[in-house]
């Protein structure tokens, strides 16, 4: 029915949530809950690394793939209120309605797959296992260890 992003980044789907008959208070309590899930995966991931400044920086926004592109949605919206110079999604395979509706959000949307039948992401693997907390964590630290590339951070 939608989704949340930093920030306090807010996308809902009036589709699906008028379709279902989900009232405001509900998708509002569910919003809550999710924030406090979002606020502990931040503080778990950053390990006290500071945010990173993304204003006018070119940000790449890559994921596995798009079902309804909730998320994505959420994500743009939250680096938005970052003042970024651009902002590009970059995924392997979504439905092509999940791509159409993010052009109005994103500055470039690149998609490698959008086929006719989508059921789920998952079904365009082989292998769709969920990458759980410590290896996020692992990644993350590695990737900060690196040296920026020369120019600095946004080169």
């Amino acid at each position: 029915m939608g989704a949340i992003g930093s920030g306090g980044a807010l996308y809902l789907n009036e589709h699906v949530i008028e379709a279902l008959r989900i009232s405001r208070d509900d998708v509002m309590a569910v919003a809550a809950n999710e924030l406090h899930e979002l606020d502990r995966r931040e503080a778990l991931y950053r390990d006290n690394r500071p945010r990173p400044n993304f204003a006018g920086a070119t940000i790449i926004l890559a994921d596995d793939g798009l079902a309804t592109g909730a998320s994505m949605h959420a994500a743009v919206a939250a680096l938005r209120i970052e003042n970024p110079a651009r902002i590009a999604v970059a995924v392997p395979v979504a439905p092509l309605q999940a791509i159409v509706a993010l052009r109005s959000q994103a500055d470039e949307v690149e998609c490698l797959l959008t086929p006719t039948s989508f059921y789920a992401v998952g079904s365009w693997y082989d292998d769709f296992r969920q990458v759980d907390d410590d290896e996020v964590r692992e990644l993350l630290r590695a990737a900060a260890a690196r040296e920026p590339p020369a120019g600095g951070p946004h080169a």
